[in-house]
C-alpha cells in the first residue's frame, strides 16, 4: 500500500508539472510562432500605412539666401506647412539681421504655430523663434526653438553665406 501511495504522489506531482507548463506556453494568448509572426507583420503593415505623406508644397520650397539658391531638408511639421501656405501667392522676403557673431535673425511679418524645444543647433539650422522670426545659424546656439529645417551645406558654406554682414532671405516656391 505504501508503495501505492508514493507512486500516486509522484503522479500528481508530475501532472502539475505538466499543467504549469501547459499553461506557461500558452500565455500568448494561443498563438503559436507562426501566427505571433503574422500578427507582427499586421502591425508593422498598420504602422508603414500610417506614415504621413510629404506635403508637396514643402517640397516645392526653395530657399535664396541672397542671390544664392541653397539645398534645404524641410521639417514634417505644422510651422513648415503654415510657412509653405505663406509663399501660395508671393515669396516671402525677410531682412535678415546678424547676430551674437553665429547667427542671422529676421522677422516673418506675422505669427505662426510653434512647437518650441530646448536644443543644440548647428550651422546650417533653419529654426523659428518667437512664433514670429526665423534664424539660420552658422555657428552653434542653445535655445529654445521650432525646427524648420537644414541648409545641407557645410560649416564654412554656411559662414561664407551669412557671417559678413546682413542678408535678405526669400523664400519661394
Amino acid at each position: 500500500m505504501a508503495f501505492y501511495e508514493k507512486n500516486k504522489q509522484v503522479f500528481i506531482i508530475l501532472a502539475a508539472l505538466i499543467l504549469l507548463l501547459t499553461a506557461c506556453s500558452t500565455s500568448n494568448g494561443g498563438m503559436d510562432g507562426d501566427d505571433m509572426a503574422r500578427s507582427s507583420s499586421q502591425i508593422s503593415q498598420e504602422t508603414e500605412q500610417e506614415v504621413p505623406v510629404k506635403d508637396e508644397k514643402k517640397a516645392e520650397m526653395k530657399l535664396k539666401i541672397g542671390d544664392a539658391e541653397v539645398p534645404v531638408t524641410w521639417e514634417e511639421n505644422d510651422s513648415v506647412n503654415a510657412l509653405a501656405s505663406m509663399i501660395e501667392e508671393a515669396p516671402l522676403e525677410i531682412q535678415m539681421s546678424m547676430y551674437g557673431g553665429f547667427e542671422q535673425v529676421g522677422p516673418i511679418g506675422q505669427s505662426i504655430l510653434s512647437d518650441d524645444q530646448q536644443t543644440t543647433t548647428q550651422a546650417g539650422d533653419i529654426v523659428l523663434y518667437s512664433g514670429d522670426q526665423i534664424v539660420i545659424f552658422y555657428g552653434s546656439n542653445s535655445w529654445a526653438y521650432t525646427r524648420l529645417g537644414h541648409v545641407d551645406l557645410s560649416q564654412e558654406e554656411m559662414e561664407e553665406l551669412l557671417g559678413n554682414g546682413d542678408v535678405m532671405l526669400s523664400i519661394l516656391k
